[in-house]
């Protein structure tokens, strides 16, 4: 195998994992968000 493809599999792969964090970080963050604002709407509905 060359050295360049090597690298550029290297670069795809670490790009990849880099993007699948990202997107299950930005993933969870806007569920918590939704969540929490889900809830003080309905704290306020029930007073």
């Amino acid at each position: 195998m060359s050295e360049q493809l090597k690298i550029i599999l290297i670069i795809i792969v670490s790009v990849s994992i880099f993007g699948l964090l990202v997107f299950v970080f930005v993933k969870n963050y806007i569920k918590n968000k939704i969540n929490y604002y889900l809830k003080e709407k309905n704290k306020n509905n029930l007073k």
